[in-house]
């Protein structure tokens, strides 16, 4: 395992995996940015401006069908109006566009802020499908609105020009979510929970939809996975992503894990069964850290082999990004759930 400054100051992380092999790391609670690393994470490029204004609404999301990668950005604190940013040069220069956003059954808009990256189905009649989690924060981010919040997604048929909103997931009082496609095209969702009158509120919320996004079935409370630390009445933004390995459902979850009442101990666990357990975890980083994001390798690339978490936090603040291996992450702690399989052990 290695970890490397990437930024300083602000907050908010996303990372990605470009189609061509570039790590894409983002950032930004007021000037939104970029910096690409095409060794694998070896080294960094420059920063690269991305707006000057706004706050990262999370869920860049490469569609694996052009090659763009879309960026999202509102201009402050959500509800806010919503910019799209795309770039078709691999992430070296981002132009803003307009697009379209269809409200939910309800008749509320989605906010964008502050979710993990999005992805493209590869499954199923809707294989193209770009989606990525989304959230509605009912009239304002507020504690009495914190019964109306709910997580959901937004998907796009046409390349990220127009986005038609899912249901909602069922349970209200969650926020900033998590989803990845498992081999058999089912979409798997987890997420934060946003108010303290839920059961078990420091704990992680999952569901499953069985038709490429537009419904969440099954929620279930996710016992093992922590919501942040254990002294505050909402959680905090983890990363998920799948492990690139034909019919196999490993995915990565990341968060931090303390009980003492701040912020510290970037953690990711490992599930080999699609999410249904979490068997093992390993420290990334004891100090402080908070919001974190997840990627992985792209196979024939420099960035094959490694999982990649962007944090906020570590030794010297702002934002780190530490690569490590399935064989690292699996050498850590038993969580008691579950089993590693003989083959990873």
């Amino acid at each position: 395992m290695e970890s490397t400054q990437v930024f300083k100051n602000e907050r908010f992380p996303n990372i990605t995996v470009t189609r061509r092999g570039t790590v894409l790391a983002s950032w930004g609670s007021n000037h939104i940015r970029v910096r690409r690393s095409e060794d694998g994470g070896k080294t960094w490029g420059p920063e690269l401006s991305i707006t000057k204004s706004g706050i990262h609404g999370g869920g860049t999301t490469v569609d694996e069908n052009t090659g763009d990668i879309l960026m999202f950005a509102e201009d402050h604190h959500p509800p806010a109006p919503l910019t799209m940013y795309r770039s078709q040069d691999d992430g070296k220069t981002w132009k803003a566009e307009k697009t379209k956003i269809e409200p939910d059954k309800n008749g509320n808009l989605p906010s964008m802020h502050m979710n993990e990256h999005g992805i493209t189905l590869r499954h199923g009649p809707h294989r193209g499908r770009l989606i990525r989690a989304s959230r509605y924060y009912g009239k304002k981010n507020d504690r009495s609105e914190w019964p109306n919040h709910y997580t959901n997604a937004i998907f796009s048929d046409d390349h990220g020009k127009s986005w038609k909103t899912s249901e909602p997931f069922p349970e209200n009082g969650t926020g900033e979510a998590t989803l990845a496609e498992l081999s058999d095209g089912r979409i798997y969702y987890n997420s934060r929970v946003h108010w303290q009158e839920r059961p078990n509120n420091t704990r992680r919320r999952s569901a499953i939809s069985d038709d490429s996004g537009q419904t969440w079935k099954d929620w279930d409370i996710v016992e093992i996975l922590p919501d942040g630390h254990q002294h505050r009445s909402y959680g905090c933004m983890g990363g998920l992503v799948r492990l690139p390995i034909t019919g196999k459902d490993i995915l990565i979850f990341s968060n931090i894990d303390t009980k003492n009442p701040k912020r510290e101990r970037a953690t990711v666990w490992a599930s080999f069964d699609g999410g249904k357990t979490w068997p093992v975890k390993r420290l990334v980083f004891a100090g402080a850290a908070a919001y974190s994001s997840l990627t992985a390798g792209r196979p024939g690339t420099a960035s094959e082999g490694w999982i990649y978490l962007h944090y906020e936090g570590g030794p010297d603040g702002g934002s780190q990004v530490a690569r490590f291996n399935l064989s690292w992450l699996a050498q850590g702690e038993p969580t008691g759930d579950g089993e590693i399989p003989d083959e990873i052990r």
